[in-house]
């Protein structure tokens, strides 16, 4: 990656966190802790690596993007409204009655969304459904997926991994936001992940480790995912929960989070300053 895309990629980053902090102040509470952890993989794909099209979202040769933690929605959206996939004014509806924009990524609600998430793990399940669709009709698309680590704890993501492996599943790149918490604590002290980069090799899963807020790094990962055509990939992102917001950012309890705007107008003016 050149210097002067990834410092374009940096700012699109920049506005996600800002329009992510505004959406869920302006709602009063929502899930900003990890959210904001997979803000640099979204600016990435939406604005450098994913063939999509925002004039039309159900574009059949798009490469589909499958958040299987759906409660990083309002990251999401803020990403979606940037690219152009529905009017940025969307955003101040977040959660609200009659909105477009549920709390979870919803795909009958949402322009942009390709797969409805929420209930952990089975995203997951949908995404390596999708690119085994793809790949019986022939279609040259990739599918991405992310991840959460504290998903990681449920069967359905193992099972579903198994599964991909034995396919060789080379169009589907998933992503593990590794920031080593979920929503009641660390997952050290729940239920420890260990090797993880090690046991999704184990499952027949191309592998790789990358630091997840850094964009070079990431694009250079998903480049050799993309260049080897014999096993589904996992980028194991190692990353901060609520990275960007400096009330959220290497807190314990930031998984969900209340605060008005407040104290969201000052985080933003945080990000501004780089503090």
């Amino acid at each position: 990656m050149d210097k002067e895309k990834e410092i374009y990629l940096k700012k699109q980053a920049k506005e996600i966190r800002k329009l992510t902090i505004e959406e869920i102040g302006n709602l009063g509470t929502g899930h900003i802790g990890g959210a904001m952890s997979i803000v640099d993989l979204l600016a990435l794909l939406y604005f450098h690596r994913m063939k999509v099209d925002p004039s039309q979202p159900r574009w059949e040769e798009r490469d589909q993007l499958v958040v299987s933690k759906g409660h990083s929605g309002p990251a999401v959206y803020a990403a979606l409204a940037l690219k152009g996939f529905f009017p940025m004014d969307w955003l101040s509806t977040l959660n609200k009655g009659g909105t477009s924009l549920p709390s979870h990524c919803d795909r009958n609600k949402t322009p942009g969304i390709d797969m409805t998430t929420g209930s952990l793990g089975q995203g997951f399940s949908a995404a390596i459904g999708i690119a085994l669709g793809l790949r019986m009709d022939k279609k040259a698309s990739t599918v991405y997926t992310i991840i959460g680590d504290g998903e990681s704890n449920e069967g359905q993501i193992w099972e579903g991994a198994l599964f991909a492996g034995v396919q060789k599943l080379s169009n589907l790149i998933a992503f593990t936001d590794y920031n080593k918490q979920q929503l009641d604590g660390f997952i050290k002290d729940i239920i420890d992940l260990g090797d993880l980069a090690a046991k999704w090799a184990s499952f027949g899963w191309f592998t790789q480790e990358v630091d997840g807020h850094d964009v070079a790094a990431l694009d250079a990962a998903v480049e050799k995912a993309l260049a080897q055509k014999d096993k589904p990939s996992m980028i194991v992102m190692h990353t901060v929960k609520g990275k960007g917001c400096n009330f959220a950012e290497g807190v314990e309890k930031n998984h969900s989070m209340a605060f008005d705007m407040a104290k969201a107008k000052e985080a933003i003016a945080a990000l501004e300053q780089g503090v």
